[in-house]
């Protein structure tokens, strides 16, 4: 029997290194000598990561702190499969196996991405959220592939799960603070205070302030700066074992200069006039403003959670108060002659969400079946201006494109686990969604000083109603073969789906009512889990393909913005391996690799961007990452540090893939390094992110007849020491 057992095992690892795969990317505590288990509700039920025939990565508090990680886009470093680039910094895009957001959508009133966050089970929809360390997380689960059966709309490409900690009965008080380069000082405190044997409160403050990565040479200030603050709180009252209920809430103030565009102007293709004026340093603009960005974001959330003999009856509803302006300069030119050349774009957001969702989970049969049922409700409503000022030689002019959307979204859904075997599980689930999207679009040139010439091109005034509603099935079938205790191999079939909608900015009515369609994948997935060496070696893997049809593809148009249509089918295959493994005691390592392949394979005859064997936008077709920590006692405390590698070959921002528009392959390496003392109480930590100071796009706009390409970059090489203390 253990050699049959042992075989068994072995044949799951040789499938796993071989297919490569979606292991969970959590670490082991250093204090131990194996993997931890970590527990997870990616399914919506308390879960070990290892049981469950899906790709997700987890991150706990501890992994967070000891990465030094920051926001989303660390994350996405870090994680296989996943990219983050942002177009402005309160703008993420979003993509998880080549299948993200599109710039579009941060223009469009009506637009939604292709990979959603979710806080606390409460959909985060436009405004984003602040950076991931202002809040006191649990941990992060990242979630790959088509999620639409238990999570919906929108999680086309996969989600992002952030979980809070709970309020509880342990007194405790935490604070940080830090000082960096660029006048970087943060702070944040966090307390947790039980005021009765059932009623427990916790709270937290975070202010984040910063110089600016760029200088503007124009009007002598330092952009791309920062300036959040957050607050939040939490009654949390469980009154017996069978009832808990939860009362939250959070707001988040940012208010800091704009991310005007660096301009690598091309002086060939310019003809030598448009270059006058350009700083050919990266970290250098020449914009005639700073622009801004103002952020205020509010939600509260009630969640109950309540054990009955039918299971547990889980509501949480919640509502979320965004507001956004912003003013970006573009082409980053001083405006004096003979360089007048400028596009401006102003924007003014407000959008209130009311989200609900009401689901059972359940266990019957001798926990022979378990899942869980539900129905959701969201409602935006959504009042959006899009201004674009242009400035040229030959003319200027200023339009403006006011939107006001109003968005519904239903669904009722069910999963459930049935237990064939004793090792062998069967997973069925479903789900119907029903939304309708009704706004009002409109389009007005307040001012030109050639009426008829550019710019901007808008062929009339208009202001026209619109209004379509779709419907979706997204069914989910899985497998799961628990081969040993420590080895599962698993096949899954899901299908997802992402919103139609509307232009946000169109050139005329007809462009303006005219809706584009949802877009929808059906993917396959095959996949090993095990644990090896006394569960000091985690290795986990799969291979997946997914098929894309009705894809949303976006496209700029010089001088009008993006515009969004269904324009191609896709498919995407890959293969992810992770690993996490304890050598000794206090030492880990830990990394994964992915490969993907994401060609166009069919064009929609009008699309004329659309061509074949192009790759979708933000799928590198290979990403690396490695990491090495320890954490050893000393006389006078405990000694730690991490150092983390990750690798990101060649990707496009759009699907013509040109060159301009290409951020090449690059490397970045991240450390820390931190004293704590032997009761825990005080840490020290010195910690530096792209150390190798690699620049890095966030997003690329070619101007092809002005011979301009645009470019906001990442962060710099920066660095930092952070004092701790907890109670």
């Amino acid at each position: 029997m253990t050699i049959h057992r042992t075989a068994l095992k072995a044949s799951v690892a040789a499938f796993a290194l071989a297919c490569a795969g979606a292991l969970p990317a959590y670490a082991a505590d250093p204090d131990v000598d194996a993997v931890e288990t970590v527990i997870v509700t990616a399914e919506k039920v308390e879960q070990d990561i290892q049981r469950i025939p899906l790709a997700v990565t987890a991150y706990t508090a501890q992994d967070l702190e000891k990465s030094h990680i920051e926001s989303l886009t660390d994350i996405a470093l870090r994680t296989p499969g996943f990219s983050a680039t942002a177009f402005t910094p309160a703008e993420l895009n979003l993509s998880i196996r080549g299948i993200g957001s599109s710039e579009a959508v941060s223009q469009n009133a009506a637009g939604d991405p292709s990979v959603v966050v979710f806080m606390d089970g409460v959909y985060v929809g436009k405004g984003g959220i602040a950076d991931i360390d202002a809040y006191n997380l649990e941990r992060i689960e990242v979630l790959r592939g088509p999620q639409g059966t238990l999570y919906g709309k929108n999680a086309a490409g996969g989600l992002v799960n952030l979980i809070s900690k709970k309020a509880d009965d342990k007194p405790s008080l935490q604070a940080s603070a830090t000082v960096g380069n660029y006048n970087q000082i943060n702070v944040n405190g966090r307390v947790n205070v039980p005021l009765t044997d059932n009623l427990f409160f916790a709270a937290g403050a975070s202010s984040k302030n910063r110089s600016g990565y760029e200088f503007n040479e124009t009007t002598g200030n330092r952009v791309n700066d920062e300036h959040l603050a957050t607050v939040q709180g939490q009654l949390r009252f469980v009154p017996n074992d069978n009832l808990e209920m939860i009362l939250a809430a959070d707001y988040t103030h940012q208010d800091q200069k704009g991310n005007p565009r660096h301009n690598i102007c091309n002086d060939a293709l310019a003809g030598g006039v448009h270059c006058v004026g350009i700083n050919p340093d990266p970290r250098v603009v020449n914009a005639y403003t700073d622009g801004y960005l103002r952020r205020d974001l509010a939600t509260v959330r009630g969640e109950i959670n309540w054990t009955t003999p039918l299971g547990t009856i889980t509501s949480i509803s919640a509502y979320r108060d965004t507001r956004i302006g912003t003013l970006t300069p573009f082409f980053s030119n001083p405006v004096n002659p003979p360089a007048q050349i400028e596009s401006t774009e102003i924007d003014s957001e407000k959008n209130k969400q009311f989200s609900q969702e009401l689901r059972l989970g359940f266990d019957t049969m001798d926990e022979r079946l378990t899942g869980v049922a539900g129905f959701y409700f969201l409602h935006e409503q959504n009042d959006r201006t899009e201004g674009l000022f242009q400035q040229f030689p030959a003319a200027t002019g200023f339009a403006n494109y006011p939107q006001d959307v109003s968005s519904r979204s239903v669904a009722i859904f069910g999963q459930a686990n049935y237990k064939i075997l004793d090792s062998l599980t069967a997973t069925f689930g479903a789900r119907m969604t029903w939304e309708n999207k009704d706004g009002e679009f409109a389009g007005y040139l307040v001012s030109t000083t050639v009426p008829g010439v550019l710019p901007p091109p808008l062929a009339a005034d208009y202001d026209v109603h619109a209004s379509k509603s779709w419907s979706a099935f997204t069914p989910k079938a899985a497998l799961e073969w628990q081969v040993t205790d420590d080895a599962m191999a698993y096949f899954s079939a899901s299908r997802g789906f992402k919103s139609g909608g509307f232009q946000g900015i169109a050139g005329n009515a007809n462009s303006a009512r005219t809706p584009y369609d949802p877009e929808f994948v059906w993917s396959y997935e095959v996949g090993a889990k095990t644990r090896w060496w006394d569960d000091r070696l985690q290795l986990n893997g799969d291979i997946f393909q997914a098929n894309y049809s009705g894809l949303q593809i976006s496209q700029l148009i010089p001088l009008v913005g993006l515009v969004i249509g269904n324009a191609a089918e896709a498919r995407v295959r890959g293969a992810e391996l992770e690993f996490v493994l304890v050598p000794f005691p206090h030492w880990q390592i830990d990394g994964n690799y992915t490969y993907l392949d994401a060609p166009i394979t069919k064009c929609a005859p009008a699309a004329s961007i659309c061509h074949v064997d192009n790759v979708l936008t933000r799928a590198p077709q290979n990403k690396i990452a490695l990491g090495v920590q320890f954490s050893e006692p000393v006389d006078f405390g405990v000694l730690s540090a991490r150092l983390d590698f990750m690798h990101t070959s060649k990707y496009y921002f759009e699907v013509t893939n040109i060159p301009t528009q290409t951020q090449l392959g690059y490397s970045m390496v991240d450390g820390r390094i931190a004293l704590s003392s032997l009761d825990d109480h005080w840490e020290v930590a010195l910690w530096g992110k792209n150390l190798g100071d690699k620049l890095v796009a966030t997003y690329v706009t070619a101007f092809a007849p002005f011979g301009q390409v645009l470019v906001p970059y990442a962060p710099p090489r920066t660095f930092g020491v952070t004092l701790s203390f907890k109670n």
